[in-house]
């Protein structure tokens, strides 16, 4: 084989067995890779059949390590472990590999590993137990084992592996079940902890399995199509072996992809298409591949042709870091990256350089809506209500006239209006507007339905000069030229959009006239339960029809399951929609991570409770303080916490809109900083009531029952958000009384007092 092309490849399970390997032993694989794609043959590789397996090969890593590895092709290769030369030869029958039946896969799995850690007696494992402890009888009853219900041939069907049929059959608790799902490959822990956690069959079928089997029929021996197949989660590329090599922060998500995911990714989409997901499901990971898929398509060039955007600005910045780090400066080169606020800013001013009035925020809106009643002296109308509907309904639906606001629809609005009422709102807008002229000040509102007006007109344009092309027979002489003296075009062939469910009616207008109907033209990825803006939409409306182009994915990368069902309490059972008029849930969302619960902490007053947390952190020791994050509920209190804090000796990092204000600390932010962003460990405080929600929402539950009810989704959403950012651990604070939200969470599990 010496000269000849040899692809190596890592498989996902045996990379994660390396992390675990000392630093020497890491660089001697790394060597050793080099050495084996250069010639395999080479007598100090060492390479040989295993006794009683026809595939399975092992390897000289260095003097105490080998490398085992499947042999697909003559010149084909996959890494499946990496072991101590003196764990290589014994139990060589316990090693197994296959092709999964259902998804295509390659599986491996070491049976004698698995027994021995899972089954075998031990030490309790070191996670905190997921529920509180019960007390038992003196003589309980034998353990029944947990999947009894089910047949191996079922368990089968669902995509288990037939290896470790026998050691399914003999787990009875918790802990050996989470203890196996670590060893076992990822299919067959997903379809266990959802049975466990009690799933229908039929729902596990259609929710775990269906998403990822393989769309042919399987040819069980065919080991070299099963490893192109999305089901087989491999490191190829000397890049991604050598991140996979350097240890615990080795990005994952830039080389594996979950085979649900790998589909969107790469599907062929006849319009826009969505893809939904709890928090942690790797939106953003589909959103940031699905560029680059739709970049390497492209047809060779300088130009940007694709938009990735979002409502927020830190994520904007956050998606730019991590597309240069999926692919580099080539495929920056291809892609506009900004968030949609300024996107709509710049259009404006392209097409109106003299405009140069001064952007304010919502708040100082407000302000001015106040300020404008008390100058008319009107007390019969609420400044936010009608902020509100000059947003959402008059400019929300581009309403220019009198008789056109008359006709408006206001679904969603709760209150309902008589006529004579919108004639009052109608006149009072009409000179609020004024009144922002005369200040020389418009809104982010107002900016995002002037470009959508802009970008409107100009594909109404397009679509006339398509119209003289082909009454013409296709002649180009028909070109019009644009303002910007340049042809006349859309301005992009893809747009993908991260965070969907925050977006203006106003952007998704401007978004579609962006870029032409056609295939593959907008790609959208959103959650509705992490709605924490006012923007509510139903894109079919709006000309964006995602009717059959709508998926969801269910898996969570990032929260443990004890955290996911804590945070999932939070949202109670309040209805979500799905962006297009219909509802949506959680249903199916889950976790194959395990760790702790989360602790509630009880405090007597604010002081008490920031010592309580500075406390904490102190405790926590080695813990960077960079992967420690406290979410609270206003600026006051991150300021307050920060300072707290610097007495302690733990300096602190607040979150502006441009993210974190300098490298190292504790991040601390309102709990609307930290969307999109995750921690190792996650303190929400100030979790009380009157804080989450505000005191001023429960005002409105008898004056306006029907913004009372959007108001406290708002706030739920915002404290799941808050809670699904923790990847390891999460602690709940709050002073006097707790937020309603938490009454589920404290039965389970009682606070403790600080």
């Amino acid at each position: 084989m010496t000269g000849k092309n040899v692809t190596l490849r890592l498989l996902d399970k045996a990379d994660r067995e390396i992390l675990k390997l000392p630093r020497p032993v890491k660089g001697a694989i790394y060597d050793f890779q080099h050495k084996f794609k250069t010639n395999p043959d080479s007598a100090g590789l060492r390479l040989k059949q295993l006794q009683g397996h026809d595939k399975l090969h092992s390897a000289r890593v260095n003097d105490e390590y080998r490398a085992l590895l499947l042999r697909l092709a003559d010149d084909d290769w996959l890494i499946v472990s990496v072991k101590h030369r003196k764990d290589v030869y014994e139990h060589l029958d316990r090693l197994t590999y296959s092709v999964n039946r259902v998804t295509g896969g390659i599986e491996y799995v070491d049976l004698q590993v698995v027994q021995e850690e899972v089954l075998s007696p031990a030490a309790p494992r070191a996670t905190a137990p997921t529920e509180p402890t019960l007390v038992l009888p003196t003589e309980p009853a034998a353990p029944q084992p947990l999947f009894a219900k089910w047949s191996e041939q079922q368990l089968t069907d669902l995509g288990v592996a037939p290896s470790l049929a026998p050691v399914i059959a003999a787990l009875t608790t918790e802990d050996q079940l989470l203890g196996l799902v670590e060893y076992a490959p990822q299919l067959t822990g997903e379809v266990l902890l959802a049975l466990y956690d009690g799933k229908e069959y039929d729902d596990v079928l259609e929710q775990v399995t269906a998403p990822v089997a393989a769309p042919e029929p399987v040819d069980p021996e065919d080991f070299q199509a099963a490893v192109e197949r999305p089901a087989t989660i491999v490191t190829t590329t000397d890049e991604a072996l050598r991140e996979a090599l350097e240890g615990e922060d080795f990005g994952r998500w830039k080389v594996f992809l979950h085979p649900t995911q790998a589909k969107l990714v790469t599907r062929d989409y006849s319009g826009p298409a969505r893809v939904g997901g709890g928090p942690g499901t790797g939106k953003t990971i589909v959103a940031l591949h699905r560029v680059k898929h739709l970049v390497e398509r492209l047809p060779a060039g300088r130009t940007k042709p694709v938009l990735l955007t979002t409502y927020n600005k830190n994520l904007a910045a956050d998606l730019r870091s991590r597309l240069l780090a999926l692919g580099g400066e080539n495929l920056l080169s291809r892609v506009e990256i900004s968030h949609v606020d300024q996107l709509a800013l710049r259009t404006v001013r392209e097409a109106e350089p003299g405009n140069r009035k001064r952007i304010v925020d919502e708040s100082r809106a407000v302000r001015e809506w106040r300020s404008l009643l008390d100058e008319l002296g009107e007390d019969g109308w609420d400044a936010e209500f009608l902020h509100d509907e000059w947003t959402q309904v008059i400019l929300g639906q581009a309403v220019t006239s009198r008789a056109d606001y008359f006709r408006a629809r206001r679904a969603g609005r709760g209150r309902t209006v008589s006529r004579s009422e919108r004639a009052e709102i109608w006149q009072l807008a009409e000179r609020f507007t004024q009144r922002l002229d005369r200040l020389e000040v418009h809104t982010w509102d107002q900016v995002a339905e002037r470009a959508a007006q802009l970008e409107s007109e100009r594909a109404r344009r397009i679509q006339a000069i398509d119209r003289q092309r082909e009454e013409a027979g296709g002649l180009d002489n028909v070109h019009m030229a644009d303002g910007s003296g340049g042809w006349l075009r859309y301005r992009y062939r893809h747009i993908v959009v991260d965070e969907a469910q925050d977006l203006r009616p106003a952007h998704w207008k401007m978004l579609r006239a962006m870029t032409a109907p056609d295939r593959n033209d907008l790609f959208l990825v959103g959650d509705t339960h992490q709605r924490i803006y006012k923007n509510q939409v139903t894109l079919g409306s709006l000309g964006i029809n995602i009717r059959g182009r709508s998926s969801k994915l269910s898996l969570s990368y990032r929260t443990t399951r004890q955290i996911l069902r804590s945070a999932l309490n939070v949202l109670g059972d309040e209805t979500y929609d799905d962006l297009d008029g219909s509802s949506e849930t959680l249903a199916g969302y889950r976790s194959v991570l395990s760790g702790a619960v989360p602790d509630l902490h009880r405090s007597g007053d604010w002081a008490d409770e920031r010592e309580a947390i500075a406390a904490l952190i102190e405790s926590w020791g080695q813990v960077p303080h960079e992967q420690i994050a406290i979410a609270v509920p206003t600026n006051q209190m991150a300021s307050e916490t920060a300072y707290t804090l610097a007495q302690h000796g733990i300096r602190a990092l607040e979150i502006g809109p441009d993210g974190p204000r300098g490298d190292s600390g504790v991040h601390i932010g309102t709990m609307f900083r930290f969307k999109g962003l995750e921690y190792q460990r996650m303190i929400i405080a100030g979790v009380a009531d009157g804080l989450v929600p505000r005191a001023n929402v429960q005002q409105r539950r008898t004056t306006d029952p029907a913004r009372y009810r959007t108001e406290m989704q708002r706030a739920r959403s915002l404290l799941f958000v808050a809670a699904t950012r923790a990847r390891d651990s999460l602690d709940v604070f709050w002073h006097g009384e707790p937020s309603p939200f938490l009454e589920e969470l404290i039965r389970v599990r009682p606070p403790v007092a600080a």
